[in-house]
């Protein structure tokens, strides 16, 4: 028996996907028993309440999510199989409550979101039947009190209180319940109910308002005045993620109605209503503005500001010409900005922030500065930016010029050429060089940290170099602070890319990477170490794993791969790079030219540099160490990464996760693996965000899954029609062949599935380059689309697309079941088979695209396949049923004589399908008259 568990649950798996459940069921169970990992046993649990659902056996699976999210709260997997379950079992109000979370977490998921509206619509329908029950009159009014009274009652139990605050939810989404509560004086208990501080009863508040404001700008202004935007931001300013985050959704669906987005409805007289939202919107803004500097405001109150910043202020479209909104910020918060991007943690007077909190303004500096039009406003920008840095800067007050350098390194991070140009600002680039060698530890962490940032500048890389390598070397030789130390080897480990030499590193360490980075992994390892710190041995490693020899060992210390992977799962931009380029690296997914024969022995003979491939990165290497990747859990963490915020996850990044995605799915074996742990999923978002490359590389990987997978366990429930569009991408002659061949299996495969995949294939407008695919030289491409065409002629649309006039589709597929192809022959045949068994028009019409008809049909009845054989005869029969005076005409041929011959041989149950099918022929042919029976002959 296994006794590795992780082995046990990779057995449970492909019993899963084999819908063998009570055997995953048993691998789940003994996996649990023998594990100690907690991480490990929550995917445990989820996988076995997954098997639970499928067997119906609710009540375990409701059990066994809750073990998972007894371990990960934010497991959304196990809170959306709870869910579930709980509705199975008739618990609608906790069913709803779970997929609340599961919303909240994911607000663009619309299985999250259909599953709220059904369930919402249930208790609706259920509380309506209660309440009709004994008073037929019971109106939705009395019903609303009724809760509140609930709600308010102290005494009253629990799970009453809990079934009122859903139903609350459930009313405040629907608008004739959101109107009712409005009318009813239900903003007033709402606030009663905030004001509790009761957590459950602040977020039923808190939810109910939102689903009041949706889609109703003069409910939402109304109720943006009665709240107060001080009590909003108030609220949203607690430490509570769940409740800062309702908080942050409630306003920015205030916003969103103020904006006029959403839903765009009229509500009795408030068309006739012009609402001026311009001040309201304007006082949001700066009560958000307010909150970056407040000390009053916790990080995740300050994190939910700056989001709503980065959604709200800058355009969205180009093209829209007024940034009025960005210019105001600027006027008005962009000193508040930089000076939360200045915060120093390390320093006494930091303001609370959360690990992503100065990144997330850098990332709104960008946005902000992205988003102005002209150079004067650009110089306004930049005078500002100048003019508040210069006033931090103080020879006698260090403290207050290291808040200076912070900014910069912050803005660096951001707008990169304003931050190249403030680098320009007179002594800034002389203070940093000489703030590390200072003796106080918290001057040396700013300024590496700034020299690091700057670093990425290859004018000023080579001022570093020059200045600025020697100081980093004695820094990390004498200091004693690890977070000096690991920053001031990523510094050197930068410089040494970016000078586009191995400069720092070659003087410092004489070229020994395996060195420094055994070094970082050991950083990375050491929990004592806090997670700002240990990222930057992230950093590091992405540097460090561009050699053969580093990405090898990396691999192959697992517990250096796990600490690397939780630190991605909830981390920020700089670090989702790193890792994202680090996994790059040591799947070698980057691109390479192809070195030219030819022109490798002309360099040769010039007595050129030729570079060689170093033997760790040929393919039997990148395998071994993708195979380790995958056993580490490697997908579950990029599938963490691509949920990360959008203001986190950078275009370039999304291409990197494609890479290596890309590269995990090579193996056909190891694509099972990626879509258990959410791979598929996953690839979604990043095949139809980010850049050119990387949509096409996730779209690739998308196709791999697609081509060999079963849809439903890949892709299950709706999200199989949103993979079509990037398969479809891939039809392209800009495309590699792999590339549009895979897409082509990928579709074949779902085209197989149902006819609404059929129809949704066809609206992305696939079918013209299907066609041409057939047309081909490549015998694989040509097959491929050839049979993708087989399976879509099932589809009526495609079929009134073979019937109409002034096309050759039907010409092109009756002249390739005349290939010598089998693997064509066998899908044309069949796709023609269709066609005329389901349109008799196209049996007629055959008969008259080309001369060669008669021919190729007489080959296909006479093949030695027997697939392409009983395709032919089953056209014949088609041909002959469809019309009396098409049977005769092929009566008089030679196609009579091989029908007699296929007819008359005794029967054989390896061919009798093919016998019966040329004996019905016969038969269909004596039903007209055209021939008599052979007693009558």
């Amino acid at each position: 028996q296994m006794e590795d568990p992780i082995q046990l649950k990779e057995e449970g798996n492909k019993y899963f996907q084999a819908s063998d459940y009570e055997k995953a069921v048993q691998s789940y169970t003994q996996a649990i028993k023998l594990n100690k990992d907690k991480a490990l046993q929550a995917v445990l649990y989820r996988n076995r309440a997954a098997c639970f659902l499928k067997k119906e056996e609710y009540a375990k699976a409701a059990s066994d999510a809750s073990r998972a999210i007894d371990i990960n709260a934010s497991d959304i997997k196990a809170l959306y199989r709870r869910s579930q379950a709980l509705e199975k079992l008739g618990k609608l109000d906790q069913a709803f409550k779970d997929a609340q979370k599961c919303a909240t977490i994911e607000p663009r998921n619309k299985n999250f979101q259909e599953t709220l509206r059904r369930l919402g619509a249930n208790i609706q329908e259920k509380v309506g039947e209660q309440c009709q029950v004994h008073k037929p009159g019971f109106s939705t009014d009395l019903r609303v009190q009724k809760m509140f009274e609930i709600l308010l009652d102290e005494n009253s139990e629990k799970e009453k209180r809990e079934k009122a605050a859903n139903n609350l939810i459930v009313l405040g989404r629907e608008e004739a319940g959101a109107e009712r509560i409005f009318q009813n004086n239900g903003v007033i208990l709402l606030m009663q109910l905030i004001e509790t501080k009761n957590a459950e009863l602040i977020l039923a508040a808190v939810r109910t308002l939102s689903g009041m404001c949706t889609g109703h700008k003069a409910r939402a202004t109304a109720i943006l005045h009665y709240l107060g935007i001080d009590n909003i931001c108030m609220w949203m300013s607690v430490d509570s993620e769940e409740i800062s985050l309702a908080v942050c959704n409630l306003l920015q669906s205030i916003t969103d109605c103020l904006l006029g987005q959403g839903k765009e409805e009229h509500h009795g007289k408030e068309e006739a209503v012009v609402l001026d939202t311009k001040k309201d919107l304007r006082m949001i803004t700066m009560r958000l503005l307010d909150m970056l500097v407040s000390k009053n405001v916790s990080g995740q109150g300050r994190d939910r500001a700056l989001n709503l910043l980065n959604k709200n202020i800058p355009r969205k479209d180009l093209k829209d010409h007024d940034n009025s909104r960005t210019i105001f910020v600027i006027d008005n918060g962009l000193k508040k900005i930089l000076k939360v991007v200045g915060q120093i943690p390390e320093m006494p007077d930091c303001l609370p922030l959360t690990e992503n909190t100065q990144l997330t303004a850098s990332v709104l500096l960008n946005k902000l500065y992205d988003d102005l039009r002209c150079d004067p406003e650009r110089d306004n920008y930049r005078v500002t930016c100048e003019e508040y840095i210069k006033s931090k800067i103080d020879p006698q007050d260090m403290d207050k010029t290291l808040h200076a350098i912070q900014m910069v390194s912050g803005v660096l991070q951001g707008p990169f050429d304003l931050g190249n140009k403030l680098l320009g600002m007179k002594g800034v680039m002389e203070m940093m060089v000489a703030l590390c060698g200072s003796e106080r530890e918290i001057d040396q962490l700013v300024a590496v940290e700034a020299l690091i940032h700057a670093s990425t500048k290859l004018s000023r890389a080579t001022f570093i170099i020059s200045n600025g390598v020697t100081l980093l070397k004695e820094i990390y030789k004498k200091t004693k602070n690890e977070k000096i130390k690991i920053r001031a080897l990523v510094g050197l480990c930068k410089l040494g890319s970016a000078g586009g030499t191995d400069y720092g590193l070659r003087q410092f360490a004489e070229g020994s990477t395996e060195k420094l980075a055994k070094q970082c992994r050991k950083w990375l390892c050491n929990t004592s170490i806090d997670a700002r710190t240990r990222k930057w041995a992230v950093e590091g490693l992405a540097y460090l794993t561009l050699d053969a020899d580093v990405k090898d060992d990396f691999v192959e210390d697992e517990p250096a791969l796990h600490a690397m992977f939780e630190l991605a799962k909830a981390s920020d931009k700089t670090i989702l790079y790193s890792v994202a380029s680090a996994l790059v690296n040591c799947t070698n997914s980057y691109d390479t030219k192809e070195l030219v024969p030819e022109l490798v022995q002309l360099a040769k003979f010039s007595k050129q540099h030729v570079p060689e491939e170093h033997p760790k990165d040929k393919k039997d290497f990148v395998v071994k160490r993708v195979k380790r990747l995958l056993k580490a859990g490697v997908v579950s963490a990029l599938a963490c990464m691509v949920k990360a915020d959008s203001a986190i996850l950078t275009d370039q990044s999304k291409e990197l996760i494609a890479r290596v995605f890309l590269a995990l799915c090579e193996d056909p074996k190891d694509r099972g693996t990626v879509v258990a742990q959410g791979g598929g999923k996953a690839l979604i978002p990043l095949a139809v965000e980010g850049t050119e490359v990387g949509k096409i590389k996730a779209s690739h990987a998308l196709a791999k899954i697609a081509a060999i997978s079963n849809p439903d366990m890949a892709f299950p429930g709706e999200r199989v029609y949103e993979v079509v569009r990037p398969l479809v991408s891939l039809l392209n002659t800009e495309r590699d062949g792999l590339q549009n061949y895979e897409a082509l299996l990928g579709l074949t495969n779902f085209s197989g599935r149902s006819d609404k995949l059929r129809l949704k294939i066809v609206k992305e407008r696939a079918l013209p380059d299907i066609e041409n695919y057939m047309f081909e030289n490549h015998d694989q491409l040509r097959q491929a689309a050839t049979e993708c065409m087989c399976n879509l002629v099932v589809n009526k649309e495609v079929q009134e697309r073979f019937v109409a006039d002034g096309n050759d589709r039907l010409k092109l597929v009756v002249l390739l079941c005349g290939e010598d192809d089998e693997k064509v022959q066998v899908a044309a045949a069949g796709a023609l088979a269709m066609l005329t068994a389901s349109q008799k028009k196209l049996c007629s019409k055959m008969t008259e695209v080309t001369t060669q008809w008669l021919e190729i049909l007489q080959r296909l009845c006479l093949h030695d396949n027997m697939e392409v054989q009983h395709r032919g005869l089953v056209i014949t029969f088609n041909l002959i049923s469809a019309d009396t005076k098409l049977a005769k005409k092929l009566v008089e041929t030679e196609l009579l004589e091989i029908l007699t011959y296929i007819g008359k041989q005794e029967d054989d149950p390896k061919k009798q399908h093919i016998i019966n099918i040329a004996r019905d022929c016969l038969a269909r042919c004596m039903d007209y008259g055209l021939i008599k029976p052979l007693s009558q002959a």
